[in-house]
């Protein structure tokens, strides 16, 4: 829950902006009120508008519009090098809170016109590094569902199809949470997620999944233990040993329990590494089409995708050894 009695009321306006027209999710929007939070107690100390340093002891409502139109550029990029230096913050953090910070001051000008100056108009975000996403190897992906269809886990089958349909479709965490049984089309083997920013999209199902999904409905608990609650855990496909919705954190823990069975390196690994291993697998040994690898992921910009593009070191050495001037 948004603690919305903690903020000025244009902070609240801005988070129910986010929700209504920008279409983020709800955690995306708590994540804009954690960052906005903690700019404005940043600026207060700055401002020298309260005595306290301890960020949770800070009042924040007492910050109002005029506080706002004394904010420069400058006191915003001295909130940046705070994050740097104080907080150690990594490029990527920094640059996911300007990013914040950009679309509220955008919204206070041109949407609620509260300020007619946007002093992170101009306000640029750090250089990344461009890095390479870890995967785990075709072999290694066979080893991962041998694990996870191991006949001394009483939840075997569960896990086994929670397993396929990461390394298969390389949907999110939070969409595989979110499957209900009605959003699988059996006759067309496809199902429905709900993405980033609630978008809804298409998966479709190769045998291999529709075959795990199939054996984990056998054993799935009947309709009637399973309990109804606020999650929709009476429509959800996988369920937790307590008959409710499975939640995102057994689902980590299961497939680091897996990762860890068969031998693979679990600290470097985790959820969202097995969908960049599906989205690698697809690239490398499917021949798919960027375009609709995009589609497939649910990116909305094609750069997002554009890193799965990279090759493996079999892959360039080929290409040298084709070269028709290899052999003269």
């Amino acid at each position: 829950m948004i603690p919305k009695e903690k903020n000025p009321d244009y902070l609240n306006a801005f988070l129910d902006y986010s929700i209504t027209i920008l279409n983020k999710s709800p955690n995306s929007v708590k994540e804009y009120n954690y960052d906005l939070a903690n700019f404005l107690k940043f600026m207060m100390i700055r401002f020298k508008l309260t005595n306290k340093t301890v960020y949770d002891e800070i009042d924040i409502t007492s910050f109002t519009i005029n506080d706002l139109k004394k904010i420069t550029l400058d006191d915003i990029h001295a909130y940046v090098s705070h994050l740097a230096v104080d907080n150690r913050s990594k490029a990527t953090t920094r640059a996911r809170k300007i990013s914040t910070i950009r679309i509220f001051f955008k919204y206070l000008t041109q949407k609620a016109n509260l300020l007619e100056i946007n002093p992170a108009q101009n306000l640029e975000t750090p250089k990344l590094e461009k890095r390479m996403p870890k995967y785990l190897s075709l072999e290694d992906s066979k080893k991962l569902l041998s694990v996870a269809s191991h006949e001394d886990n009483r939840n075997a089958k569960r896990d086994f199809a929670i397993t396929t349909l990461f390394l298969n479709c390389g949907m999110r965490l939070s969409e595989l949470v979110g499957i209900n049984i009605n959003d699988i089309d059996f006759d067309e083997c496809k199902l429905t997620v709900i993405g980033k920013g609630n978008k809804e999209r298409t998966v479709y199902l190769n045998r291999a999944c529709m075959k795990a999904i199939y054996d984990y409905l056998s054993s799935r608990p009947p309709q009637n233990l399973v309990k109804k609650d606020s999650k929709n855990s009476d429509k959800a496909l996988f369920l937790s040993e307590q008959k409710q919705r499975i939640s995102n954190r057994t689902v980590q823990a299961i497939i680091n329990k897996e990762l860890k069975a068969a031998g693979l390196d679990s600290k470097n690994l985790s959820v969202h590494k097995l969908r960049h291993t599906a989205a690698t697998l697809m690239y490398q040994y499917g021949e798919v089409d960027i375009r609709a690898l995009q589609e497939l992921l649910g990116h909305q910009s094609i750069s997002t995708t554009e890193i799965y593009t990279h090759v493996s070191n079999d892959q360039v050495r080929n290409a040298v050894e084709s070269n028709p001037l290899a052999n003269l």
